[in-house]
């Protein structure tokens, strides 16, 4: 049937697109604490801008995906690109001028660019047939690979573009990203949400909310982990004597290691399950909150980063395919929005929350903190549901080629 195809086309462009975004992103990382730090009134508000860009991300995200379910992906996709341009625009004026103010203001406007962008992988799933969307949005997800390898070294080689303005070229490159990203949107048509979804609820497994309920926990708890960790580890390196060089050398590995599994993620989740994807991703958390609790050296935030990025991806894609698996045409939508309000809101709290933990219990204290949210996690996947459907058991998913 020619509406059960495929669209490479469009999966190339949504590819296109989380990259461009996903560098933003992964510049954002790298500079605002360092930024905030620079210009907050007091150290403990350093990460402010960056939990405010995560707020108004998760504030975003309903109106964004209602926006695209009323006026269709494109539309919604383009004008989070143009308000990513306003947003840059405004931080790079703020550091220009000193401003802690307006800096926060461009980085909540980013965090409403990025909500948009949010959706790129719900819309990969849309656009290949039933039984292929772990393969498309994981695909869509390894855009971010780029990110790893172009967000920290745009930052660091735009650090000085308006010297002695610390990173206000960073925002400038940023602005022109997403500038770019408005460009490359208009040249493809995007299906609508739930385009490939069942029409009713009877047609797909796990009808009672159990199972969507589960799902975002696993992604609140993932992306927030993460996030309290990542936030930080800038300044947290800072303070340990290591330089910027250094911190944006951990942290590009540590996005590598979040985007570049993405390759395989799909795969995996149909050979192995969700399941145990997911759990796989809670070990390598673990790991991680273990490692860098152990000493401040580079080594530990190396490593521990990287083990942090590729326990994400596999927590974040498997409770994104979990997702897509009970959604329907009609509710696609409405569980979009609502998982993303839950997901980023927590991104927001770890942020508004890691500046605050670093200065006043210390690095190893904050990485023992993400403890208690990965046992929750972990019931959440292995908590024995009435109905089978909600579970996420592995599935005969179709292999091959998007």
């Amino acid at each position: 049937m020619q509406g059960m195809r495929s669209d490479p086309a469009a999966v190339a462009v949504l590819v296109v697109c989380q990259a461009l975004a996903m560098t933003c992103s992964a510049m954002v990382i790298t500079t605002t604490a360092l930024v905030g730090r620079m210009l907050a009134p007091d150290p403990a508000l350093a990460t402010l801008p960056l939990a405010l860009q995560f707020l108004a991300l998760m504030g975003a995200t309903r109106p964004a995906a209602w926006a695209m379910g009323r006026w269709g992906r494109r539309a919604g996709f383009s004008a989070g690109a143009a308000t990513g341009v306003v947003g840059g625009a405004l931080a790079t004026l703020a550091v220009l001028f000193q401003t802690f103010v307006l800096f926060a203001i461009g980085a909540g406007l980013i965090g409403v660019f990025l909500a948009h962008a949010m959706h790129y992988r719900f819309a990969a799933a849309d656009t290949v047939p039933p039984g292929r969307q772990s393969t498309a949005i994981s695909w869509v997800m390894a855009g971010g690979v780029l990110a790893a390898v172009a967000g920290p070294q745009l930052a660091n080689w735009a650090r000085d573009l308006f010297a002695p303005f610390d990173f206000a070229g960073a925002y400038a490159v940023l602005t022109a990203l997403c500038a770019f990203q408005l460009v490359v949107l208009q040249i493809v048509r995007l299906p609508a949400p739930g385009a490939r979804a069942p029409r009713s609820r009877a047609a797909v497994p796990g009808r009672r909310p159990a199972g969507f309920v589960a799902a975002v926990i696993v992604g609140m708890v993932g992306y927030g982990a993460m996030n309290l960790v990542m936030a930080v580890t800038p300044p947290a390196m800072a303070d340990c004597g290591l330089d910027f060089n250094r911190a944006a050398f951990v942290i590009q590995w540590h996005i590598f290691a979040m985007y570049a599994p993405a390759f395989v993620t799909g795969h995996l989740i149909q050979r192995f399950g969700l399941s145990s994807v997911i759990l796989a991703g809670i070990a390598l958390m673990l790991g991680a909150a273990g490692i860098n609790a152990s000493g401040v050296g580079l080594g530990n935030f190396a490593v521990g980063l990287v083990l942090l990025g590729v326990g994400w991806n596999f927590m974040f894609v498997g409770a994104t395919t979990w997702l897509t698996r009970l959604q329907t045409a009609q509710n696609s939508a409405r569980r979009q929005g609502l998982n993303d309000v839950f997901v980023f809101g927590t991104v927001a709290a770890t942020s508004l929350s890691s500046g605050w933990l670093l200065e006043t219990v210390g690095w190893a204290a904050l990485n023992l903190a993400i403890l208690p949210a990965l046992a929750i996690a972990l019931i959440a996947v292995v908590w024995p549901l009435r109905d089978r459907g909600d579970h996420p058991a592995p599935t005969q998913e179709t292999p091959g080629r998007l």
